[in-house]
């Protein structure tokens, strides 16, 4: 098993959560979804991952995720909304949807329409748009996701990543071993079976 720590606004990570039940397929290899706050992990380190003041490297990141998406095989219709306005209820809802076994598709379908649509994760009209296709009720998820359980759990998981020296989403574990990014899910594969 391999941890997947992973935040919803992290522009990088569209492309793992795009691939990776394939990959998982083709490696017959299995991961654990952990979604946390690297918010406020790079908050805590004062790194600002792309800063209005650095627009060259905003550029080459939006081009750099469509180059990649298509070599994978998909794409990216870049920019997107970015920072996201409700990044915690995005990434509160996927620990509930993984609690409640629609979290997978909810993370996927919110990239999805994220990346290919410009549709800001959990905001309106997109958040309704997307329960109604998981045909789950929208009025019971936001009651249940503001419970102390889904709170408590996303804390805990931001403080196991920030004990085990998370500093980016996405972040793959093999035991103490770390792989930060997209481009190192095949690595962390590699490593596993060893």
């Amino acid at each position: 098993m391999i941890d997947f720590y992973f935040s919803i606004g992290s522009t990088y990570t569209y492309l793992s959560v795009t691939r990776i039940l394939d990959i998982e397929k083709k490696h017959q290899v299995k991961f654990n979804w952990i979604p946390f706050s690297v918010r406020i992990i790079m908050k805590e380190m004062n790194n600002i991952p792309f800063p209005k003041d650095k627009q060259n490297k905003v550029d080459y990141m939006w081009r750099d995720i469509e180059r990649r998406a298509e070599g994978y095989g998909f794409f990216a219709k870049t920019p997107v909304p970015y920072p996201l306005t409700e990044f915690d209820l995005a990434n509160k809802l996927a620990i509930l949807g993984l609690k409640q076994g629609w979290g997978i598709d909810y993370v996927k379908l919110t990239y999805k329409r994220w990346f290919q649509d410009g549709k800001e994760p959990a905001t309106e009209p997109n958040i309704s748009e997307i329960f109604q296709e998981l045909k789950v009720d929208k009025k019971k998820v936001m009651e249940d996701v503001m419970k102390d359980e889904i709170e408590n759990q996303y804390q805990q998981n931001t403080n196991n990543a920030r004990d085990n020296k998370v500093f980016g989403s996405p972040t793959f574990f093999v035991g103490k071993e770390i792989f930060w990014g997209d481009d190192r899910m095949e690595d962390s594969i590699s490593w596993s079976k060893k």
